[in-house]
């Protein structure tokens, strides 16, 4: 595929492509985007054969020159591992004689955190590289491409491409420039302000957290959170997407930008929940225990992810997908976008008359979440 001196390249890993001119697109704010961070789930199997994600990542650059911008994509077999429910348009679609997958992702795999989809020099460059990924659909007969977890700042870009914009919600928690986790209980009512004591005080008087980053992650941490990570995605995907392996290539090229928090009983760790540091942003991934305290799991993700964005200065904490429990903690209904281009006129259009639908219920939604946000009124 080429446009005049631009030349678009498909290539069959991230790792295929230069570190150092992937990264200068990525930028350093969103660790999901990283070189780092999408050679350690190939490397490690978490992606490629026997996953249903293929990395088909998708290049564009001037002739003779380094590559201009990037897309981490992946071709899907099935809808697992996205956070953004398709599904019901799989069915749809296979019903009236078509053929969904395979589709395209453009993604960061099994991360529902908000982060740039297009890796760009310049912003002109982003409607030849969308334009790539949808010839890259026909020319494979592929039924779609979708874009996940759209910071906004880039969705103007697609809107402006032609795809289409689908709204969710996710629990955001906001940094006001708060110096202390007492700051931020402040700004609750008195009824929540107690409520989020009693709830430290309980989970903290049964165990010791620790904080552990770079070199401080050890192989014997790393065993216990596979054993807390194995059991949570056991149970709630029916098996964890991510190998072994995968956290020992995330410490070793990422360490600086984990925060491993663990709570240890004995000098044992029984939970823990891993994040990942950002330029402006703590994202918690993953958490598991092997113990069940009242509420540990509220302390070890959401609590202690406010003391330390407020220690590092981070604008934000974003906890995940789901969890309308978070709201009663602080954390603020936010809307997350994603992008989807369908190469079928006909299911094009039904998709849009969906959208359209519940995209007004999701208004809704949040609306009536905003009005039960605990901070004090008035």
């Amino acid at each position: 595929m080429s446009d005049g001196g631009l030349a678009a390249r498909v290539g069959g890993s991230v790792g295929a492509f230069d570190r150092d001119e992937w990264n200068a697109l990525a930028g350093p704010g969103n660790p999901f985007v990283s070189h780092e961070f999408l050679t350690a789930l190939e490397e490690s199997g978490s992606v490629g054969p026997g996953t249903g994600w293929q990395p088909t990542p998708i290049v564009i650059s001037e002739e003779g020159g380094p590559i201009v911008a990037a897309m981490p994509a992946y071709l899907k077999g099935h809808g697992q591992g996205e956070y953004v429910f398709d599904h019901s348009w799989a069915d749809a679609f296979e019903r009236a004689g078509g053929q969904y997958y395979p589709k395209l992702q453009i993604a960061a795999p099994f991360t529902p955190a908000t982060g740039p989809r297009l890796l760009l020099s310049d912003e002109a460059y982003a409607a030849p590289l969308l334009a790539a990924a949808e010839q890259l659909c026909l020319q494979n007969r592929f039924s779609s491409a979708h874009a996940t977890f759209i910071e906004p700042a880039q969705q103007p870009l697609f809107e402006a491409a032609g795809w289409l914009l689908r709204s969710d919600i996710q629990f955001h928690w906001h940094n006001r420039g708060y110096a202390t986790f007492d700051d931020f209980l402040a700004t609750l009512s008195s009824r929540k302000r107690k409520d989020l004591r009693k709830e430290r005080a309980a989970a903290q008087a049964e165990v010791e957290i620790v904080h552990l980053s770079g070199a401080a992650i050890r192989a014997e941490h790393w065993d216990a959170f596979w054993h807390f990570y194995q059991d949570t995605g056991a149970r709630k995907w029916g098996h964890p997407y991510l190998t072994r392996e995968a956290f020992d290539l995330f410490g070793e090229r990422m360490g600086d930008r984990i925060l491993l928090v663990l709570a240890l009983q004995d000098g044992e760790p029984i939970a823990g929940a891993l994040n990942f540091i950002g330029g402006d942003a703590l994202y918690g991934r993953y958490w598991g225990c092997t113990r069940d305290i009242r509420f540990l799991h509220f302390e070890l993700c959401y609590y202690q992810a406010i003391d330390a964005a407020i220690e590092l200065g981070l604008s934000r904490v974003e906890a995940g997908a789901q969890g309308g429990h978070k709201l009663a903690r602080g954390y603020e209904p936010v809307e997350t976008v994603s992008a989807h281009w369908i190469a079928d006129p006909g299911f094009r259009e039904a998709v849009a008359d969906f959208l359209e639908r519940e995209r007004a219920g999701v208004a809704m939604d949040r609306n009536y979440l905003e009005r039960r946000t605990p901070f004090r009124k008035g």
